[in-house]
């Protein structure tokens, strides 16, 4: 029976007038039942104020009465229930109360009418009790204010019910009144029977409201809807929106309506629907939808995308946090279709995946145009402040997105196995349909998006760190078989570091172990990362880079328009400007592209996280192939064993590939990110497989190794080399680099490609520039000397490699030079050539620019490949003296020399030759200084003398002068070459003594090189006869037969002693006869020493 007002009036005022009646109340914080002592505490030192207080004009107080405990009230259950479920569900039997509240409390004349019905002897009012809540509250969900009805005195109900007020909305007040209640009930300190027997009302009623909740979301057309309201999951998505992240929720103190979740009630409502649908396997159907509809919300397909204003893309994140918080929701969420489901392909994953739209977020042109149009449009006419803001800004949120997802994940992940599974199997998904990414050549639209992949390869790299640490205390913990023992990862179509595909497929067979636990979760990411890295991060970092080069072909393609502005003022002009401003246009276009790439490939914490990953990747698979197996401590030695491991043979090639790629791609785009860590792992993972070249069969893959060597010691403005330093100082940079070069330098020759001629000069071009930064190293020298004398046969092969190279880039440049100088002779007459046809000028401009970029590459790498001559000839000598050496280096210098200083020389002044890094002075002087290097090598000096085609004396005459002018000798120096030449002069003279042989018979001369053979030797299999100095000098370049193409070693030749017998006696009968032995020596040796 519910309490009466007034009684309830009385209570409250005799409470307060007891409350004045005591002197010394007990202050309202004390809630002890224990009574109070009724002795007095002992008495403390006497204190000025206890006198003062005990004079005699004072009244002694008077005691108080010891206070008898007040007992606990007690609940007057019957009125209290019907109190609190008339007020949790705003409903009530009894008109007159409904009309009392002015129609707010909503009168069930129906259900009241129906229970009259059932009980005639039914006690009026009708008490409210939860036997009957359901009743109540399925009776207030079928009220329709849009209903009409005939009877009048039901009108007025109708007319009261809130007119847009959903059916959830309804049901969430309830939940809310609920709490209240609840709250309220704990404070009044009623006896624990009374409470328990209260909670279970509640309980009751709180579980038909979130029953009916859970019910409404599911279908809400079972009870009526306003007409122009979204219901259903929507309706829980809304608040769950309004969470900006879990851990601090926005407006969380914001009053917030009687009908809706506040962001701090989401969570407990949301526990409250776990702890009701859970038990009955109900929870995908309830809160299934909500998800799906958060995880689409229209935010995130916005063309604003992360830049939007609103950001409600935010709250999808923290309602996201949330409810992967919860960890039966986060399991729920795994088991959903949606997660990863199976229908969908490469192209719509990313929309249909329940996560897709999310991962899809980023801020690159071909996905979100908007975005990078409105930060990065006209960047040419923009501060490099403004567009440092625009960047920060994009990354600051770029950031923020990335570590929520991973909490995302992560916290699927911690929750059970089973989700850990599903998330492991999400991202196989993944992996599996973008195999085609890898491509060269792949539509965009047939694959997963670049954003999409990107952000899926931040949220692994975070996944990595934990087992990432300094020391590499866990990388024996990454399953070194795999790939034998898990599926997750299809290599079927992967080509392999150095093993067949049948090879790799035997090795999986031998190594599978059906039984055995599944690989652990530390192999399953680190593998997952690998291959996520090479379909997606590197795939983008390619596009990047690509964009580069259209950027570039643009500018050249502007050069050529604009020409020599000849076209102004023809009836070409407006054709040539269309085009002109078609181009800039593009090409800004292109800009703002990087430009919107690079916020996000370059951003810092990314290439931070991601050299972190290559390093560890690049170290682990050191180990692999170190014998010990405990690379980095202590350093693998080198060179690695000739027998490759089974187990690293069989890895995809993509290892090795993206680790060199993304070194490529951090010396050129991000070297501070070197500072910290990187440097040393770059070096050692250069020198493990360019001194042990066989265990990667790609040659194009060691070329990147190099190059990526190349970038990282180079310096270029104000950016100092990134490996300068450490190329001089680490101890294996000082054991194994030289030799490690040098192989390579050798084994680039060739690499079975059809362009390998033109490959190997890319290579050679970098390696060059690697020598000459470590030239003046002492230590360096020295290691050159060391290879020279316990490696003589592979010397000698480099060294003669890099003569043919020198031969060839000096032929071209010098070519090339000469064309330049003849049109640009032909343009100086303006006059003449302003009078030839437009296509003819045009045509000739044409020439000119390629052959200017022709010949900037090959003055280039000539120059390099000399200073490499002049830079070893001066440290060693011997090497350069073989037979198979000595006569073609002779030939070569002599020849360059008539070019430079002989008839045509002319022909090299060209307009501007820096432009071309063509310098003829220091062209000159590093070919003179070879000469002198080997001066004082008799042999050196006899083939000099021996070179009939192109030495003359007068050649070194024209040089002395013109360095001794130019100061590009010192005079010892110009002496020291004079006295050489005076050397060679007096060997010519006597090789032509020892040479007149009259006619020699055609068998012994060499087939090749048509010189009398002093050593003829027979091929085994084109059983063809050659001089054993010509087949050597062939097989430093070229190891097979040059008559056949068959494979040939020197220890394969057969000498013919025979024929080497009819020579030597043929010399012997020949020998002395018309020499100029008889001549005077002025006659032999006539030289104008003279430099003037």
């Amino acid at each position: 029976m519910a309490s009466n007002p007034q009684d309830d009036a009385d209570r409250i005022r005799l409470k307060r007038l007891a409350k004045l009646q005591s002197p010394n109340p007990t202050p309202p914080a004390s809630t002890s039942t224990t009574p109070a002592p009724a002795t007095a505490q002992p008495k403390p030192p006497p204190t000025p104020v206890r006198k003062r207080s005990q004079a005699p004009s004072a009244p002694s107080p008077i005691p108080p009465k010891k206070k008898t405990p007040v007992p606990p009230a007690h609940l007057d259950f019957p009125g209290w229930e019907h109190e609190t479920i008339g007020h949790v569900f705003n409903v009530t039997l009894d008109k007159d109360v409904a009309e009392k509240s002015a129609w707010e409390v909503v009168w069930l004349k129906t259900l009241a009418t129906d229970l009259e019905a059932e009980d005639p002897n039914l006690s009026k009012p009708i008490r409210l009790s939860g036997d009957i809540a359901d009743r109540l509250l399925i009776a207030r969900l079928e009220l329709d204010p849009q209903s009409m009805s005939d009877d009048l005195e039901y009108l007025a109900v109708i007319a009261s019910l809130p007119p847009q007020q959903t059916v959830f909305e309804y049901l969430v007040g309830c939940w809310k009144r609920l709490n209240g209640t609840r709250s309220a009930l704990n404070k009044r300190g009623y006896p624990p029977v009374e409470m328990e027997q209260a909670i279970n009302v509640l309980e009751k009623v709180r579980d038909l409201v979130i029953s009916y909740a859970g019910l409404d979301l599911q279908d809400p057309e079972m009870f009526p809807q306003p007409a122009e309201r979204l219901c259903g999951p929507s309706e829980l998505v809304t608040p769950l929106l309004s969470l900006s992240s879990f851990s601090a929720p926005l407006l969380s103190t914001v009053t917030s309506s009687p009908t809706t979740l506040s962001p701090s009630e989401v969570k407990p409502f949301l526990q409250d629907v776990v702890k009701r649908f859970e038990p009955d396997n109900e929870l995908d159907g309830v809160l299934g939808p909500v998800v799906v509809r958060l995880c689409s919300h229209d935010s995130l397909s916005s063309p604003d995308g992360l830049a939007g204003g609103d950001a409600s893309w935010r709250g999808v994140i923290g309602g996201l946090e949330l409810l992967v918080s919860m960890k039966s929701v986060a399991e729920m969420i795994t088991r959903l279709e949606e997660w990863n489901p199976p229908q969908a392909t490469a192209a719509n994953f990313e929309a249909i995946s329940l996560l897709g739209p999310l991962l899809q977020l980023g801020v690159f042109d071909r996905d979100w145009p908007a975005i990078a149009e409105s930060y990065f449009s006209k960047s040419k006419d923009r501060t490099p402040a403004d567009l440092n803001s625009a960047t920060t800004s994009l990354r600051g949120t770029l950031k923020s997105l990335q570590s929520s997802l991973f909490q995302i994940f992560n916290g699927l992940v911690r929750t059970s196995t089973d989700c850990r599974e599903a998330v492991l199997q999400y991202f196989s998904r993944i992996l599996s349909l973008n195999e085609k990414r890898a491509g060269m050549q792949i539509e965009p639209d047939t694959v997963a998006s670049d954003c999409f992949m990107v952000n899926v390869q931040a949220i692994l790299l975070r996944f990595c760190e934990p087992f990432m640490d300094a020391t590499y205390s866990k990388l024996d913990r990454i399953d070194a078989s795999y790939y034998a023992h898990s599926s997750r990862i299809d290599l079927k179509e992967e080509t392999r570091i150095n093993a067949r595909s049948d090879e790799a497929e035997k090795w999986r067979q031998e190594n599978e172990a059906p039984g055995s636990a599944p690989p652990n979760f530390i192999s399953d990411i680190f593998y997952i990362t690998l291959a996520m890295n090479h379909y997606g991060y590197q795939k983008t970092i390619s596009t990047f880079e690509e964009l580069a080069r259209q950027y570039d072909d643009m500018s050249r393609h502007l050069e050529m328009l604009n020409g020599d502005g000849s076209w102004r003022g023809t009836p070409f002009q407006a054709r040539t400007e269309t085009a002109i401003k078609a181009v800039e246009a593009e090409q800004d276009k292109v800009l703002t592209q990087q430009l919107a790439y690079q916020a996000q490939l370059a951003d810092p914490e990314l290439v931070f996280r991601s050299v972190s990953f290559m390093n560890f990747a690049s170290i682990w698979l050191i180990r692999r192939v170190d014998p010990r197996h405990s690379h980095p401590d202590p350093l693998v030695e080198l060179p690695l064993p000739k027998d490759v491991p089974e187990s690293f043979k069989i890895l995809p090639e993509y290892l090795i590939e993206d680790v060199v790629d993304y070194q490529l791609f951090v010396v050129r785009q991000s070297p501070d990110s070197l500072e910290l860590s990187g440097k040393n792992e770059i070096l050692i993972w250069a020198l493990t497989f360019l001194t042990s070249t066989w265990y990667i069969k790609n040659p194009f893959l060691k070329a990147k190794i190099v190059e990526a060597l190349f970038y990282a010691s180079l310096s270029w403005g104000n950016r100092p080399s990134i490996l300068g330093p450490i190329l001089n100082t680490h101890p294996m940079a000082l054991k194994y680099l030289i030799p490690a070069l040098m192989h390579f330098y050798i084994e680039v020759e060739q690499t079975g490609a059809s362009s390998q001629f033109y490959d190997k000069f890319n290579s050679r071009r970098n390696l060059a520039y690697l020598f000459k930064v470590i030239w003046d190293n002492p230590r360096h020298r020295e290691a050159l000397k060391n290879e020279a004398k316990t490696n003589i046969e592979k010397f000698v092969r480099f060294v003669n490699l890099m003569i043919n190279d020198v031969t060839y880039l000096m032929d071209e440049s010098l070519s090339e030079m000469a064309k330049i100088h003849e049109i640009q002779t032909e343009m100086a007459d303006t006059a003449a050539f302003a009078a030839k046809s437009p296509q003819y000028r045009r045509e000739r401009e044409g020439t000119l620019r390629q052959l200017e970029r022709h010949a900037s590459s090959y003055t280039q790498l000539g120059n390099s490949t000399v200073g490499m001559l002049k830079a070893f000839t001066g440290e060693t000598k011997e090497p350069f003296m073989v037979p198979e050496i000595v006569d073609r280096l002779a030939a070569m210098l002599d020849y360059n020399l008539d070019a430079l200083v002989g008839p045509r020389c002319q022909d090299l002044k060209v307009e501007n030759p820096e432009k071309y890094k063509f310098n003829i002075k220091q062209l000159l002087s590093d070919i003179l200084q070879v000469f002198l290097n080997l001066s004082e090598q008799g042999e050196f000096v006899r083939a000099v003398a021996g070179d009939g085609r192109s030495y003359r004396k007068e050649l070194f005459e024209s040089a002395a002068r013109i360095a001794s002018k130019r100061v590009l000798k010192s005079d010892v120096e110009i002496e020291k070459l004079l006295l050489f030449v005076v050397k060679v002069e007096e060997t010519k003279a006597t090789l032509a003594a020892e040479d007149d042989l009259g006619e020699i018979p055609d068998e012994f001369l060499d087939p090749l090189m048509y010189t009398l053979m002093r050593d003829p030797v027979t091929l085994p299999s084109s059983r063809a006869v050659v001089d054993r100095a010509t087949i050597k000098s062939h097989l430093l370049s070229d190891s097979k037969d040059p008559f056949n193409r068959v494979p040939l070693t020197l220890e394969d030749v057969v000498p013919n002693v025979e024929l080497k017998g009819r020579i030597d006696a043929f010399l012997a009968e020949r020998k002395n006869k018309n020499t100029a032995f008889d001549m005077p020596a002025d006659e032999v040796v006539k030289m104008d020493v003279s430099t003037e």
